[in-house]
């Protein structure tokens, strides 16, 4: 069984795409650390990549191009500043080199060394393939980037695959039932099942310390996007929205923090035409500070960044105003085990599954960890998953231009509403009457993925993607 650990699921890192951006800087990373371990890098005298497929098809939309520069320079996209990655891609564009791993200087002219394939390679739609010469060597190696910031290589062994530590998960989990049934065996919430396992690889303060981390970088993004308005970039000419909705909700109050905001935010009113614009308005700014290539956490990936946060954020500001961090945690905890259940049984790629693969997912995945913490059993609570994916079936993924904004970032508003409805529903719902186990809908999604036409997977080749011309914006 594949050991998926929650914070695999919920990665930090730079927009605006898991697979598109974080994916393929990580690969750049990889393949430096390649070029480090086999001696070559120091030798190196010329870099080339080659994006194929989805990849190549809305490279420019998801900047594929400046994520793999940025991960051959080598900075994390966990921890480097983001003020500075405007200053690495002018230098390296204007200088026409690029300081291969923080070590090398080398000569690298972006328009000739990143070539964009318009062909598939078979294995995955998101295939890239590094080149690295020098007078005595030439090393290439192709990585494929599968959703999620996942990255893998065709024929790699599975320990190099998930480079996990080698405990294995006292509950291992690949189906929805196997859960249930360690839930009813051992009588313990998802959340406790899943926090068992997270200890076969971290000890219980790392583990606390990052999901909280995890936590406040969805906050500091909420926030950041609430607070910042103008239009985004891309050629779209999309004007930020949460500003707005967040200037006209909030009224006239003082905070100077996010957690002070947190507090403010629970007296206003709570109307119900006032908890929706809350949870869009959450939601619309952790999208937009994605897609100006912000600080996001994954959920499961850029593109659905956005749901997990706004419904957390709703329960606690407005559900349950005295939840505590292990609130937080919980819902995390469980978040995070759901969508690994899809990942194991599916797919988190849109270039292999449509939105339904992203939006669906996080949708399930708020839904289902809202549920416990508003009192579900373990049953309801994948009831509510398989509700919330149940309503996103078939979802494409049509980014016009190829980039995630529209319709990416409203459709983070209405993923997060249906999540807290299905939470709702699944509370109302007694399992013995349940017909649809969440098993059957992971299967029945990844059908729908292989099912579907592949102008309608990221490719900006069919829906509103061609519908509407970047032009007319």
């Amino acid at each position: 069984m594949e050991q998926i650990s929650v914070f695999d699921m919920l990665k930090i890192g730079v927009g605006p795409s898991s697979s598109h951006t974080l994916g393929p800087w990580r690969a750049a990373e990889a393949f430096v650390k390649e070029l480090r371990e086999k001696n070559y890098l120091l030798n190196t005298k010329k870099l080339s990549v080659d994006l194929y497929g989805s990849l190549s098809l809305t490279g420019k939309g998801h900047a594929t191009d400046l994520a793999v520069m940025l991960g051959l320079s080598g900075a994390d996209p966990e921890y480097v500043p983001i003020e500075s990655l405007d200053v690495i891609i002018t230098a390296i564009t204007n200088n026409q080199e690029l300081y291969l791993g923080n070590e090398l200087i080398v000569k690298f002219n972006p328009k000739e060394d990143i070539v964009f394939n318009r062909n598939f390679l078979p294995f995955h739609a998101n295939g890239l393939t590094f080149t690295a010469s020098g007078d005595d060597f030439s090393y290439q190696s192709t990585f494929y980037s599968v959703g999620g910031g996942f990255i893998v290589k065709e024929n790699a062994s599975e320990e190099a695959q998930t480079n996990k530590k080698k405990a294995p998960f006292p509950f291992p989990i690949d189906k929805a039932e196997e859960l249930l049934h360690y839930c009813s065996s051992e009588g313990k919430k998802i959340s406790e099942i899943v926090y068992e396992n997270e200890k076969a690889l971290r000890t219980e303060e790392e583990i606390d310390h990052e999901l909280l981390r995890i936590w406040n970088t969805m906050l500091e993004c909420t926030y950041i996007g609430c607070h910042t308005e103008g239009v985004l970039p891309g050629g779209l000419h999309v004007r930020r929205r949460a500003y707005d909705i967040h200037k006209n909700l909030i009224g006239v109050v003082t905070y100077d923090s996010p957690k002070s905001w947190i507090n403010s935010i629970k007296k206003t009113d709570i109307k119900f035409r006032e908890i929706l614009k809350w949870v869009s308005c959450f939601s619309l700014a952790v999208n937009e500070v994605n897609a100006s290539l912000g600080r996001v956490v994954t959920a499961p990936t850029n593109g659905s960044a956005g749901v997990i946060p706004a419904v957390l954020l709703y329960y606690i500001t407005i559900e349950n105003q005295q939840a505590t961090e292990d609130a937080i945690k919980q819902f995390l905890l469980v978040a995070g085990e759901i969508g690994s259940l899809f990942k194991k049984g599916a797919t988190i790629s849109a270039a292999m599954g449509g939105c339904q693969a992203e939006i669906g997912v996080s949708s399930a995945m708020a839904a289902g960890a809202l549920c416990e913490l508003l009192g579900g059993t373990p049953e309801q609570v994948l009831i509510a998953a398989e509700i919330a994916m149940e309503h996103h079936l078939g979802l494409t993924c049509d980014p016009i231009g190829g980039l995630v904004q529209i319709p990416c970032i409203e459709r983070n508003a209405m993923g997060a509403i249906k999540a807290i409805n299905a939470a709702e529903l699944a509370m109302a719902t007694d399992p013995k009457n349940a017909k649809v186990p969440l098993d059957k809908v992971i299967n029945t999604m990844w059908q729908t993925a292989k099912d579907m036409n592949s102008k309608y997977k990221e490719t900006s080749e069919g829906g509103l993607a061609v519908a509407v011309n970047i032009a007319d914006c």
